[in-house]
């Protein structure tokens, strides 16, 4: 196991330590709730968000950002699957740059990239034929839409790649997933990762159904194929890993490879527990992701390290994963999987109110990584400095007006809602379409 590289240190009434980083998200515009996306299935929540009202993309990407930096936050995966499509790829790319350079955290920018399986996990005709006849039209006009070559999207990431890399923001190649990137695809990401150094981040064994419909295309082995294909590496992040099996898990640990713990977000989509203390005792670097979907709904990450911790310890005196290991996931690991380093040199900091955080007694010594972990919330944020500026300062941003941002991203939704609203009727039908889709197991015919 790596040794413990996160350090707290107690100053006065404040405690500092290295800022934290959410290691998967998608500067998702809105959250759960407030779309009727909540307490379903992930194979049903993802058609229903997919169609969330378009709005301004560096408004979005402001609001989001911010939201997840307010827990101390100075490192946000963006693996951009919800475009707003207003302008083309890139210009939209140069837009959330420029918020998270306003706000002032480093981003990954992964460019989204998928071939296949649009609706669900299996070819649309037959998804289609298993639907109401009354929806079928409309979700074939919204989700089936033609995709480019392999070739054109890996160009279209190095075309945004040239357009927006700087020190505070890298792009990366990012494949959905297995499920949605064809064996071509996977491929060509492989080669392209290779040759250009480029670190790449996807889905992975996020759920039950995905998990049956890799074992049934994939039957020598999914990350058995990855690594063959020199897909796995230490430039490779798998978010979820939910359904991951040990031997996949001795795999991910040989090559370097860095699993992002999602236990809101899989908690919440009704998705499972990942494998979190075998990973740890198996040597798999870890890091921790709120997916947009924390437990809490509030995009937390310090909640989210809290839950990762607490269900990944370990059960009675089991070993699992340690306080000090949680912390390190939460931020050197997040670090290592948004910028491919692990911030140590970065001297990006996140202090705490300590007066507000331990208030009752002070007599015993006590684990500092406990106490944050155990108590840590927004509340006790005092300050965070990223790359030598400061991002929040007793609670409010420097960069940006958050409250007003929030006003005039609302206020574009709703100039959209009657849109989301007409869809969102069908996808709620598609919803319970899919269920008995995925139960006859209709995903795992070749």
């Amino acid at each position: 196991m790596a040794p413990v590289s996160v350090q707290l240190v107690q100053a006065g009434t404040r405690l500092r330590m290295p800022a934290l980083a959410n290691a998967h998200d998608h500067a998702r515009t809105f959250r759960s709730t407030s779309l009727g996306a909540f307490n379903v299935p992930f194979e049903s929540w993802n058609p229903i968000v997919t169609r969330a009202p378009q709005v301004d993309a560096w408004l979005a990407a402001c609001v989001s950002l911010a939201r997840t930096a307010r827990s101390g936050v100075g490192a946000i995966m963006v693996h951009y699957t919800r475009a707003q499509r207003l302008t083309d790829p890139v210009s939209e790319a140069r837009e959330v740059a420029r918020a998270a350079n306003d706000l002032g955290v480093r981003i990954a920018f992964a460019v989204a990239m998928g071939d296949m399986n649009p609706i669900a996990y299996a070819p649309s005709a037959r998804v289609l034929a298993q639907l109401r006849p009354s929806i079928r039209e409309e979700v074939a006009r919204h989700l089936d839409r033609p995709t480019a070559s392999a070739a054109e999207q890996i160009a279209l990431a190095d075309e945004i790649a040239a357009a927006i890399d700087s020190p505070m923001v890298t792009v990366q190649y990012g494949p959905r997933g297995p499920k949605w990137a064809s064996r071509p695809m996977l491929e060509a990401v492989a080669e392209a990762s290779a040759r250009t150094g480029r670190r790449v981040h996807m889905h992975f064994a996020e759920t039950r159904y995905e998990r049956e419909w890799i074992d049934s295309h994939y039957p020598e082995g999914v990350l058995t194929y990855l690594a063959g294909i020199g897909l796995l590496s230490p430039r490779l992040s798998l978010a979820h890993c939910t359904w991951a099996r040990d031997d996949e898990l001795e795999l991910m640990a040989a090559h370097g490879v860095t699993a992002v713990l999602n236990p809101g977000s899989n908690l919440t989509l009704r998705s499972g527990i990942a494998p979190g203390a075998r990973m740890a005792l198996r040597g798999v670097r870890l890091a921790v992701g709120g997916d947009g979907l924390t437990l809490d709904d509030d995009d937390d990450m310090l909640r989210e390290a809290r839950l990762a911790w607490h269900l990944h310890k370990g059960w009675g005196f089991e070993p699992g994963l340690d306080a000090d290991r949680a912390l390190e996931a939460a931020c050197r690991g997040g670090y290592f999987a948004v910028t491919g380093n692990s911030g140590a040199d970065f001297g990006d900091v996140v202090e705490f109110d300590l007066g507000r955080l331990a208030d009752d007694f002070d007599i015993v010594p006590v684990n500092l990584a406990e106490l944050v972990l155990a108590r840590a919330q927004v509340a006790h944020v005092s300050r965070l400095e990223v790359a030598g500026r400061t991002v929040i300062e007793e609670g409010r941003f420097t960069g940006i007006d958050y409250p007003v941002l929030r006003d005039e991203l609302l206020a574009q939704a709703r100039a959209r809602g009657a849109e989301f609203a007409a869809w969102h009727a069908i996808a709620s039908d598609l919803a319970e379409d899919l269920g008995p889709f995925y139960l006859k197991r209709l995903h795992t015919c070749a």
